[in-house]
């Protein structure tokens, strides 16, 4: 029986990934399951996979947690020092699907003791790729990517050879807004923004797929986890999110992954690794597709996919400074002070001021300055928002 912890699982990575384990509970032992302020749920799920400890990020909900799980034997916890320690219990695989920064410490906490990662959380790549590869190295853990897009790239790069690869190519739904005119982005709402026409996934993510940034992100960490020059990295557009990622070899062949969109594709592959079990997915017909499209994308409409680019050259803490910058201007987006567009402009603008004023070219060699340029970056962006919705 396979040990696993879930961090993150109340999010949409996260349900999937229950819904795997709970077909098949004879084969499971669930350690940790850790959530926000969703603690009916988060205990829900404890309850119904008997899990050992179920941890809330937020301190003012622990008394609802533990009320709702008086009697279960399931052992509660709050806050981000409950969720790190969470990581440290021995597990056979965890599930990294906390959104945002806030994913890293437990990557890393779980790498750092030879556990296997099933990775969705790629800020953890984005924010400190060296620091985060470089720990499982040393510790001979195994990190599986969950992303569709990496796990796709994962799956065709299986007995080959990467000196072969010539060019990975990340597909790009475009989001809710992609055929919306230029002069409408600008007044988009938060409720357009999260129209997504073929992925049902949670609140932030799904912007971010509408502005690109998450697809930004996702470059990244195409360099950081399989080691390819930037140059190599293509984006194209590709509507029907059938075709989840593509590898180039030098010969010219191009092999591609497809499938429905459905992460427990992605989410089994990683659980079952290095087997492939049957997956309660839909299958394809492809006479009934008919038609796959792609097509460039539009970095005036998607600013973020040069800005990732211009990350990738700066090296350092920029990615550090990216997510953070990203995830603030996002905040203010939701809560209404700052447009749609205005989300590049506040990332842009506060890269352009730390790159100035204290440089980003440190190497992200300790989660401690991993952290520091996390709340450098938060604070001036914060600022840079606030005032471009005065402006505004």
């Amino acid at each position: 029986m396979r040990s696993i912890s879930i961090f993150g699982s109340t999010g949409s990575i996260g349900e999937n990934t229950v819904d795997l384990i709970a077909r098949a509970p004879g084969d499971y032992r669930v350690v940790a399951l850790t959530g926000g302020r969703n603690v009916a749920r988060l205990a829900e799920q404890a309850r119904a996979l008997r899990a050992e400890i179920a941890v809330t990020a937020h301190d003012d909900c622990l008394p609802a947690l533990r009320e709702a799980l008086q009697g279960s034997g399931v052992a509660v916890a709050a806050g981000a020092g409950a969720i790190a320690e969470a990581a440290d219990r021995p597990a056979d695989w965890t599930m990294s699907a906390i959104v945002g920064a806030a994913g890293l410490v437990p990557s890393l906490r779980t790498v750092a003791r030879g556990g296997t990662l099933a990775l969705a959380n790629k800020e953890s790549l984005v924010c400190a790729g060296p620091l985060l590869m470089g720990t499982a190295r040393a510790n001979a853990a195994t990190i599986l990517p969950v992303d569709s897009e990496h796990s796709a790239i994962f799956q065709a790069l299986v007995g080959e050879d990467m000196a072969a690869v010539e060019r990975i190519v990340l597909t790009a739904s475009g989001g809710a807004l992609r055929d919306w005119p230029m002069d409408r982005l600008a007044h988009a709402s938060v409720q357009d923004a999260l129209a997504h026409p073929n992925w049902a996934m949670g609140q932030r993510i799904t912007i971010d797929s509408a502005s690109m940034f998450n697809k930004a992100l996702e470059v990244i960490e195409t360099r950081e986890y399989f080691g390819i020059a930037p140059g190599q990295i293509e984006v194209v557009v590709h509507p029907e999110s059938l075709v989840h990622s593509l590898v180039g070899y030098r010969d010219g062949a191009l092999m591609a992954h497809l499938g429905a969109p459905d992460m427990r594709h992605a989410i089994g592959y990683a659980l079952h690794w290095p087997e492939r079990r049957a997956l309660p997915v839909d299958r394809l017909d492809l006479t009934r597709i008919g038609q796959l499209t792609f097509r460039a994308p539009d970095e005036a409409r998607f600013p973020a996919l040069r800005l990732a680019r211009e990350v990738m050259a700066a090296g350092g803490l920029a990615g550090a400074a990216f997510n953070a910058a990203k995830e603030t201007a996002l905040d203010h987006f939701l809560s209404g002070s700052i447009g749609f567009m205005d989300m590049a402009q506040v990332v842009e603008a506060t890269l352009d001021r730390i790159s100035r004023d204290c440089g980003l070219g440190i190497a992200p060699d300790s989660l401690e300055n991993v952290l520091q340029m996390d709340d450098l970056a938060r604070r001036m962006a914060d600022g840079i928002a606030r005032d471009r919705g005065r402006q505004g």
